[in-house]
């Protein structure tokens, strides 16, 4: 069984799921767009997408073609029924196909906030985790609306739209469940990342997110690999190969 994972800068991978993945056995198939822009991936041949994060916006797409590339791999999938993760721009590009609109955000985001789960992310199988509320990382500063037929999941006091489930097995996350505390660190290490992040001049700072990591971070990968799980149960597992005895 092979999922298909959209990249699109090195510093964005799939974090802690990524050993959730490969523990169960399936094999990963990874585009990095900032390596290979002009990439056409065909959604065909995989059980599941997953579509993380990046520096990038939707609005980006006239002159980024492998969002457009994106846009389209994700409407197949959706249209094939195949279970799809899109995690901060993932989740935005998720929203767009769906025909909600992406704008950015009155607030941007960036460090630690508290997820408060809607009544039906209470229920539901992957976002329950994260029921009642918790403490999630944020970076971004767009935002989208809530897809019509989707189901609001979570909030933030800052931001409306933090999780929505399309159907059941397409999941629209915009705070960053994948990350751990290195992760972090390596995002607050980055020229580009603090630029964004002293640009923002917003209640947290560097050193403030730096402090808070350490016990955030690992509530934080408790909650993300239940979710974690609970989404990759709907993809399934692969099947053990018999071996037959030898003659």
């Amino acid at each position: 069984m092979r999922l298909l994972v959209f990249q699109h800068v090195a510093a964005e991978p799939l974090g802690t799921l990524d050993p959730l993945i490969r523990a169960r056995g399936h094999r990963v198939r990874f585009v990095n767009f900032e390596r290979e822009p002009d990439a056409q991936p065909n959604v065909d041949r995989y059980r599941g997408l997953i579509v993380l994060g990046g520096p990038m916006n939707v609005e980006d797409h006239p002159h980024r073609a492998h969002l457009v590339t994106e846009m389209r791999a994700i409407e197949r999938a959706l249209h094939q029924g195949k279970p799809v993760l899109g995690i901060c721009l993932g989740a935005q590009l998720l929203a767009h196909v769906l025909g909600a609109p992406v704008r950015r955000a009155d607030t941007s985001e960036i460090g630690w906030y508290d997820l408060h789960a809607t009544d039906d992310g209470h229920q539901d199988p992957v976002m329950h985790a994260f029921a009642p509320k918790s403490r999630v990382f944020q970076w971004h500063g767009f935002t989208f609306g809530l897809p019509h037929g989707a189901v609001q999941l979570a909030r933030t006091d800052s931001c409306e739209q933090q999780a929505f489930r399309y159907g059941e097995n397409a999941y629209g996350v915009q705070f960053h469940p994948e990350v751990d505390g290195a992760l972090i660190q390596r995002w607050l290490g980055r020229a580009d990342y603090a630029e964004e992040l002293c640009a923002l001049a917003g209640p947290q700072s560097a050193n403030s997110i730096a402090a808070a990591t350490p016990d955030s971070a690992a509530a934080l990968i408790e909650r993300s690999e239940r979710a974690f799980n609970a989404f990759l149960d709907l993809i399934g597992r692969p099947a053990k190969r018999t071996v037959l005895p030898s003659r």
